[in-house]
């Protein structure tokens, strides 16, 4: 009796389980076939991994023929896991031994730790070798207490690895790269200018927990790798030429740009001062302004006599003079109620254009320019782009100043000291650029450094730009020339034997507010360009304040020649002779 009694009970149960299991297999299964499963199934995926934003590896910065200037480098965050400390006396010696931190400072934050904090940064940016130094102790002391079974000494250290920027040249070409701050945010030159597609775009993945499905893990693209038109020798030559001429003369700054005239490539720009963009926080130390940056493109200054060469284009172009135009220089011009002198305060004589321009005569540009009248005038200058920026593609560009009519402080007296550069700023950038349409067939081009873009394997070039056309082909060819002579009747320090190069010195005073013009203080320039026949390069010089000698035609035209020497080395742009040679052949 008892028996069957426990057997019932026993069907009862089983019976019940079975209906149970049942029911939570029908309820699995309604579940599965029903309309909400798919949202079932997508909350069970957001516990499977995280959403996390990862920041793509900076893109690289190349010159144009393959050297890096800027790419990327691991460092390492190290912090303590203050919950894993076993002997903060151990750690805080190790810590400031290895890091260079205050041992005794570094003990009382593992000693006393900010409230609510697990885990502290004690240094970040650690290189890599100084990093793996300390992982290798912190090794061999694990090692070393596992047979104890006491913990290591330096347990709850930890490393984190990131990128930081490189500059593997340091200072070459800094003025034109920039730098990227720890926060990761290009400052100055390329590295401002391109920022984004340098940075890339940062983008939420999902990343799952299981480490079998790390292939599932999406890659985020790289950003974009730049390609320079910089030549990496070339900037290191016109560097160490333009700090010798600082040192040779006693100028307190300069610039040097080289460039294509044809196509506006700019192959080397040269500025002082410069620093170390592997140490970058030492900015406020070498740099007074943002402008002192890159005085090539962002400060603007009166040119000076290279300016004459605008003017003298802009009359033959139209048909104001004509290269055998007769001029009595007296040796005084007024206009605008104010008497205009030459350079040295005499009288030439009868001089023809080409003359005017060989003796650098003020008198007779500013002749020239009343006589093409304001309208005309200015309305060439603004042509040439003087008085807006060249649109080149580094940070910082200004714009210079050119008065024209109708603004409030014009006056008449600025047609005739415009004329040779003065009264007006512009910076070198812009009167290369200007200087090109001469060099150019009168077009000018747009000043660039980028040649390239990299991403996802494919290279996209850069197609050269018109900056407009503000002379014929005749008015170049004609001045072309006439430039030619000029170097080559006057001797010039700029000459370079078997080249026939073009150009113009300029030395302008340097205003002073309350004081007008000092006449030892100047800016000492020269531009020029060649082979003259078929130009292939272009190089402004700016000498800030030399002491040597005030006069652009004995120091910034030597400074010419020397780069213009390298560049047809580096560029293999042979002799007039055997190029010509070759070209009949």
């Amino acid at each position: 009796m008892m028996r069957h009694q426990y057997h019932w009970r026993s069907l009862t149960l089983a019976g019940f389980l079975a209906f149970f299991a049942l029911t939570i297999l029908v309820q699995i299964i309604r579940i599965q076939t029903s309309p909400d499963a798919a949202v079932f199934k997508a909350q069970a995926e957001n516990f499977s991994g995280t959403y996390r934003t990862i920041y793509p590896e900076r893109g690289e910065i190349y010159d144009r023929n393959g050297h890096l200037l800027a790419g990327n480098q691991t460092v390492y965050a190290v912090s303590v896991n203050l919950d894993e400390v076993t002997d903060p006396y151990a750690m805080a010696l190790t810590l400031s031994t290895y890091l260079a931190l205050d041992y005794n400072e570094t003990l009382g934050y593992l000693l006393d730790p900010p409230e609510g904090k697990h885990n502290l940064t004690f240094k970040d940016f650690v290189p890599a070798d100084q990093a793996a130094a300390l992982q290798e102790l912190q090794r061999q002391m694990a090692v070393q207490a596992a047979g104890t079974g006491v913990p290591s000494r330096l347990s709850g250290l930890e490393f984190q690895a990131h990128l930081q920027r490189s500059y593997p040249e340091n200072a070459l070409a800094s003025n034109v790269i920039g730098f990227v701050s720890r926060e990761g945010r290009g400052y100055f030159g390329v590295e401002e200018k391109y920022n984004d597609l340098l940075a890339g775009v940062p983008t939420q993945v999902w990343v799952p927990e299981d480490p079998n499905r790390a292939l599932e893990i999406p890659k985020v693209p790289d950003g974009t790798t730049l390609i320079l038109t910089i030549n990496r020798d070339l900037q290191a030559a016109t560097e160490q030429i333009l700090d010798d001429a600082l040192n040779q003369y006693g100028a307190q700054n300069g610039a040097i740009i080289v460039m294509d005239p044809k196509t506006g490539e700019i192959l080397a720009m040269a500025v002082t001062p410069r620093m170390d963009l592997n140490q970058f926080w030492n900015y406020d130390s070498i740099y007074n302004t943002a402008a002192d940056y890159n005085r090539a493109v962002s400060m603007p200054y009166e040119p000076g006599s290279v300016v004459k060469i605008l003017t003298m284009a802009a009359a033959l172009d139209s048909g104001t003079i004509q290269p055998n135009t007769s001029y009595f220089d007296t040796g005084v011009f007024e206009v605008g109620g104010i008497k205009i002198q030459n350079w040295d305060g005499r009288p030439w004589g009868t001089q023809d254009m080409l003359g005017c321009l060989q003796h650098s005569l003020n008198v007779c540009l500013a002749w020239i320019s009343t006589s093409m009248g304001r309208d005309n005038f200015y309305g060439y200058m603004e042509r040439f782009g003087l008085g807006r920026p060249t649109g080149v593609d580094l940070a910082g560009e200004a714009a210079g100043r050119l008065k024209v009519p109708g603004d409030s402080d014009w006056s008449e007296a600025d047609l005739g000291t415009n004329s040779f550069g003065q009264g007006l700023t512009a910076t070198p950038l812009q009167m290369i650029a200007a200087a090109s349409a001469i060099a150019n067939d009168g077009r000018m081009v747009v000043p660039h450094v980028l040649y390239a873009m990299v991403r996802n394997e494919q290279q996209v070039n850069i197609p050269p730009a018109l900056g407009g056309s503000p002379i014929t082909q005749q008015t170049a060819d004609t001045l072309n020339e006439m430039l030619a002579l000029s170097l080559e009747q006057e001797a010039s320090l700029a000459l370079l034997p078997g080249y026939r190069l073009a150009g113009k010195t300029g030395t302008g005073q340097i205003p002073t507010p309350g004081l007008g013009y000092i006449s030892d203080q100047t800016n000492a320039s020269f531009i020029g360009w060649g082979p003259v026949d078929d130009p292939q390069f272009m190089i402004y010089v700016w000498l800030e304040r030399p002491s040597a000698s005030i006069w652009g035609s004995d120091t910034a035209a030597p400074v010419f020649s020397q780069v213009a020497e390298r560049t047809v080395i580096l560029l293999d742009i042979p002799p007039d002779s055997v190029r010509q040679q070759l070209a009949n052949k």
